[in-house]
């Protein structure tokens, strides 16, 4: 899992350049109408939309972008088309399973995208079931390691019901079922640990590890498909290795 969290640092350092052109915003703007549908539009009682708009003021989204997304979701404001979540699922070059989570206002049309991105980079779109099987669908936070005390995160994570606590020398990543995100989440804010990264992910069973230049690929590929406007996040068993990041980072 450490491959996963470096790879969105790099991947998050880029997050200026896609707030310039509204894409990372529309992202943003798309969770939380999402959050207000499923949960209603107040963030204290929501927990799922406290989070996606403490992550838009992170990125310095306009408070009245906030405030008509929520009013979106709750149906206060009827502008734009009906949004709804779908996973598509594929394969990546070099057999890497892609789980791809996609909000949309038109279905065919993304999937159109997906798949052309897909087919473009010598991969292809898969029936649904031909990859989940391969991931568990799973709550998920990762945070800064500095200053922290491993032995006192592992103990707040396993008292909260998470599976899993991974550590290594910039980030700690914390894993459990999806029931349990709340608690943990809960538990960790508790603590004063504020998460760079929370949420609900497809984490795989068993990664695939490739050389660095089909790694490089690979990454390519997913980078395209997190380029569209539908497309949410993209999960992989892709094991990105330390020589990858090295030459990415670069």
């Amino acid at each position: 899992m450490s491959g996963h969290s470096k790879w969105s640092t790099i991947k998050r350092k880029k997050g200026a350049q896609d707030a310039k052109r509204g894409q990372l915003f529309t992202r943003l703007a798309r969770e939380i109408t999402l959050a207000a549908r499923e949960g209603g539009g107040d963030p204290e009682s929501n927990f799922r939309l406290r989070l996606a708009v403490d992550r838009a003021r992170s990125n310095n989204m306009p408070k009245d972008n906030i405030e008509r997304a929520i009013k979106r979701g709750t149906g206060e404001d009827k502008s734009g088309g009906e949004l709804e979540e779908i996973t598509y699922e594929g394969y990546a070059p070099h057999g890497v399973a892609l789980m791809i989570a996609v909000v949309t206002d038109n279905r065919n049309r993304a999937v159109a995208e997906v798949r052309h991105v897909l087919n473009r980079f010598g991969g292809s779109l898969g029936e649904n079931g031909s990859v989940a099987w391969q991931f568990n669908r799973m709550a998920y936070f990762s945070f800064p390691a500095e200053g922290k005390d491993p032995d006192a995160i592992f103990e707040l994570a396993v008292e909260a019901g998470a599976d899993d606590v991974n550590f290594d020398d910039e980030t700690i990543e914390i894993t459990g079922p999806v029931e349990a995100f709340k608690t943990i989440a809960d538990a960790l804010q508790a603590a004063n640990i504020e998460s760079e990264e929370a949420g609900l992910k497809y984490i795989p069973t068993n990664e695939i590890e490739l050389g660095v230049d089909d790694t490089l690929q690979v990454m390519r590929v997913i980078d395209a498909l997190e380029e569209l406007d539908d497309v949410q996040e993209v999960f992989s068993n892709l094991s990105v290795t330390e020589e990858a990041l090295a030459r990415v980072d670069a």
